[in-house]
């Protein structure tokens, strides 16, 4: 509560049955969290106490789930954070991104619902760049982030170049789930196993 109201001190002045309540309700009614997961869901994404449901929660609601976040890819106590989202200024920029990469509508759901924090990334400050350095330096197919989404989750600077570099260095080259998935241990015993393979052939 400290860490909440720290953040968030317009709460101690709210009343509780008009402001409170009615999020609650929404979680529980409208997002369907189950109930012991609704104190993760605020834990996780405190602005939802103080967010509009009419103007901001509801509207990000029905328009992700025309994304397809319906059935087992419902929200979820992880997810709900995607509510505070603007669906204008954040959510739809988002989308269009990613069909202006040749991707269908239905693609591009698949793609957000493998890898929901693609709607919380910044166009110009991360998928941009991100794929400017896939397409330009990496060289590789737009296709494959279809396959693997969460490329864009991956630090450019600090998993995505280096681990790239090093494979270019011993001449190498791995799907990118491989090249990126895995821990920096794993990578290197990859890397290894990788070699020594080189070298008995």
């Amino acid at each position: 509560m400290g860490r909440i109201l720290d953040m968030l001190p317009e709460l101690l002045t709210c009343e509780p049955h008009n402001d409170i309540y009615p999020l609650l309700d929404f979680l529980l009614n409208e997002v369907e969290i189950p109930y012991h997961h609704v104190q993760k869901s605020i834990l996780r994404c405190p602005r939802l106490l103080v967010s509009s449901i009419e103007n901001r929660l509801r509207p990000a609601l029905c328009y992700l789930r025309e994304l397809g976040f319906v059935g087992r890819h419902s929200l979820t106590c992880q997810t709900t954070l995607l509510l505070i989202s603007s669906v204008e200024d954040t959510l739809m920029p988002k989308v269009e991104f990613l069909t202006g990469l040749g991707f269908t509508r239905a693609e591009v759901s698949k793609m957000v619902l493998r890898s929901p924090g693609l709607l919380t990334y910044s166009v110009a400050n991360n998928l941009v760049p991100k794929l400017d350095f896939f397409l330009n330096e990496m060289n590789r197919d737009v296709a494959e982030l279809k396959r693997f989404p969460q490329f864009f989750s991956f630090s450019l600077e600090g998993r995505i170049k280096p681990r790239y570099a090093m494979l270019v260095r011993l001449g190498l080259s791995l799907p990118l789930q491989e090249m990126l998935q895995v821990s920096d241990g794993g990578f290197d015993s990859m890397l290894l196993e990788l070699r020594f393979s080189q070298l008995e052939v």
